[in-house]
């Protein structure tokens, strides 16, 4: 099988990004309203957006979510993944607490669309989500959050609050100058189809999960494979 080879950004914000259009439209069924802003001069040149909900720019530090595109999660509503809970949870309480929302085009942790599928595929025989895309030769992350850290720019915002329970968004903010005031830990959306996947991030890339609260979904998704209606795979 050949695998489709995933573009790299490039390294840090070189160029200078400034805002190109800015729309606002409804959103979750018009119970809130976002703007949303579309740039030019992003270092790996992909069409990010940032949405601003609520009263983002009288914030000091801003809610602050870094949402990686899933097309199955996000709007499918696959269960594979948290993505599509963690996206409306996002946007709800950016409108509450003044904040945006970075849709980053980065599609499979940056591997894009058709690897991701692939990945699920291998996933179906055995392999966790790192695996898997060590399989593939990809490492465990593609992503590079320099174009995120571009918008903020752009949008005149120095310092956030970010929601996140990944470790490596902190980090690569604060290494492009961006000051995180505090990290906001998002929801555990497990259920018995993601709580593996849930625990290979936990385990693997450190996310801030509590492992205690993924082990029933763990036993329940056991259960489907011991009866036949579920592959085992590995935590």
């Amino acid at each position: 099988m050949l695998w489709v080879k995933a573009a790299r950004s490039a390294k840090g914000p070189s160029l200078n990004p400034n805002i190109l259009s800015q729309v606002r439209i409804p959103l979750l069924g018009g119970l809130v309203e976002a703007d949303l802003f579309a740039f030019a001069g992003l270092a790996d040149a992909k069409e990010h957006i940032a949405l601003g909900l609520g009263e983002w720019r009288q914030t000091p530090s801003p809610l602050v979510r870094l949402h990686s595109e899933c097309l199955t999660g996000d709007v499918f509503g696959s269960a594979k993944c948290d993505c599509g809970p963690q996206l409306r949870e996002a946007l709800q309480r950016c409108a509450v607490e003044g904040g945006l929302v970075l849709y980053m085009r980065q599609e499979g942790r940056g591997i894009g669309l058709y690897n991701k599928l692939a990945a699920y595929a291998l996933q179906e025989g055995g392999l966790d989500t790192f695996e898997a895309n060590h399989a593939m030769n990809f490492p465990d992350d593609l992503r590079d959050y320099a174009p995120a850290a571009q918008m903020l720019q752009a949008l005149g915002v120095k310092s956030v609050r970010l929601l996140s329970n990944n470790p490596e968004k902190t980090r690569q903010l604060e290494k492009w100058g961006v000051v995180v005031e505090e990290r906001v830990s998002t929801g555990v959306f497990a259920n018995v189809h993601n709580a593996r996947y849930l625990h290979s991030k936990a385990l693997k890339s450190g996310h801030h999960l509590a492992l205690n609260e993924l082990e029933a979904y763990l036993m329940a998704e056991n259960d489907l494979a011991a009866n036949g209606l579920k592959k085992p795979r590995k935590p």
